[in-house]
C-alpha cells in the first residue's frame, strides 16, 4: 500500500508559493496560483492539484508565459468587463477583477468578464464557486488547445474546452459543476500514462483514428467529446463564445502558438455572472428557495449532486490536513530545490 502523510492546507500553500516565487514568478501571482492548485489538492481533484506545478514551470521555462505580468482592468462602464492578463496566468487576473465583476453584476443584473491573453491551467469551479458565495449564479468557459476530435472526426481540432456553473445556496456550499467537454480531462489520461494503466474504452483514438486504451497512444492521437455529437456541439459553442467572439485564440491557434500539447495553452476566457434576485424581482418568488426545492427533490431520489464528493474531501482536509504520498512530498522538495532545472521545456 502507498504510504501517505498529511500536510496542512496553509503549509502546502506556503510550499507551492515558494516553488513558483523561486522560479521567478511575481509574488502576487505565485500566491494566486498556489491557492488554486492547493484548492484542487484539498478537494482531492488530483488532476488539478500539485500535478499542475510542473506544467506551469515548463511553460515558464519555454518562455511562453510572462512571469511578472500584472493584470490590468481595461476601461469601460457597462456590463462587460475586460482584464488583460498580459500573457500571464489567468488566476491573478480573475482575482483582480472579481470585486468589479460582483459590483457590475449587482448593478446591471448580469455582467461578463473577459480575461484576455492568459494561460488557464486550473479547474474552472474555483472561479464560479467564488462568485456563488457572493450570491450570484455564474458560468465560466475557455478553449484549450486542439486535442479533441469532433464527433465523427478522426483528428484533433477542438480543445478539452471546460465549462463550469455555480448557483448559490443557503447551506455551506453552492451547487457547482465543472467538466471538460472531452470525455475526461487530458490530465486524467496523463496520470494513467504515468501509472502505466490503460484508459477505459471510449476515451480516445490513436493517431490513425482508431479507438485505443493505451494512454500514450491517446495522448498522441485525439480525445473524444463526451456524449458524442452533443458534447461536440457544446465544445464548439465554447470555441465560439470564449474564442471567436472574444477575438482570442481558438484551440487550433493555441496549439500552433504553443507548438503542440506539451505546454499549457494560451487563449482567452469568459465568465458570465447573474444576480438571481434581480431576475426574479417581479415574480414574488425567492430564486434561492426555488433552487433548494429542486436540489431536495434530486436528493430525495437518492441522486448525488455534483461536487458533493469534492466538498466532503474538503471537510476532511480542513480537519485533518491534505494527504500526500511520500513520492509527492519528494517531488515537491525536488521542485523547490531545482526550480526550472527540474523540468524540460
Amino acid at each position: 500500500m502507498t504510504q501517505a502523510r498529511t500536510i496542512s492546507i496553509a503549509d502546502l500553500e506556503t510550499k507551492v508559493t515558494g516553488i513558483f516565487a523561486q522560479a521567478g514568478i511575481r509574488p502576487e501571482t505565485a500566491q494566486a496560483m498556489s491557492r488554486v492548485i492547493v484548492a484542487g489538492e484539498r478537494d482531492n481533484c488530483k488532476s488539478h492539484g500539485i500535478y499542475r506545478i510542473e506544467g506551469c514551470l515548463r511553460v515558464l521555462k519555454a518562455g511562453k508565459v510572462v512571469p511578472d505580468a500584472v493584470p490590468r482592468l481595461l476601461e469601460g462602464a457597462g456590463p462587460i468587463l475586460q482584464i488583460d492578463a498580459a500573457g500571464g496566468f489567468a488566476c491573478p487576473a480573475f482575482e483582480e477583477a472579481k470585486t468589479a465583476l460582483v459590483d457590475r453584476t449587482r448593478s446591471f443584473g448580469l455582467a461578463a468578464l473577459v480575461i484576455r491573453d492568459c494561460l488557464h491551467f486550473s479547474a474552472l469551479w474555483y472561479e464560479v464557486e467564488e462568485l456563488a458565495r457572493e450570491g450570484l449564479a455564474a458560468l465560466s468557459m475557455c478553449p484549450s488547445y486542439s486535442s479533441v476530435a469532433p464527433s465523427g472526426g478522426a483528428a484533433p481540432l477542438l480543445g478539452t474546452n471546460p465549462f463550469a456553473f455555480a448557483y448559490p445556496r443557503k447551506g455551506p456550499h453552492p451547487y457547482v459543476f465543472d467538466f471538460a467537454t472531452s470525455v475526461v480531462a487530458r490530465g486524467e489520461i496523463e496520470l494513467h500514462r504515468r501509472a502505466g494503466k490503460p484508459i477505459p474504452e471510449g476515451w480516445a483514438i490513436d493517431a490513425s483514428g482508431k479507438p485505443t486504451t493505451d494512454a500514450a497512444e491517446a495522448l498522441g492521437g485525439a480525445m473524444l467529446p463526451f456524449g458524442g455529437h452533443k458534447g461536440s456541439a457544446i465544445s464548439t459553442m465554447i470555441e465560439l463564445m470564449a474564442g471567436a467572439m472574444l477575438g482570442e485564440f481558438m484551440s487550433a491557434e493555441a496549439y500552433a502558438f504553443m507548438g503542440g500539447t506539451n505546454l499549457l495553452p494560451r487563449h482567452g476566457a469568459l465568465i458570465l455572472a447573474f444576480d438571481p434576485a434581480r431576475f426574479a424581482a417581479q415574480t414574488g418568488r425567492d430564486p434561492i428557495a426555488e433552487g433548494e426545492r429542486l436540489f431536495t427533490a434530486i436528493a430525495d431520489q437518492g441522486a448525488r449532486l455534483p461536487s458533493q464528493r469534492r466538498f466532503a474531501a474538503r471537510a476532511r482536509a480542513e480537519a485533518e490536513g491534505i494527504a500526500l504520498t511520500e513520492a509527492e512530498f519528494r517531488q515537491l522538495d525536488r521542485l523547490a530545490e531545482l526550480g526550472l532545472a527540474a523540468v524540460d521545456a
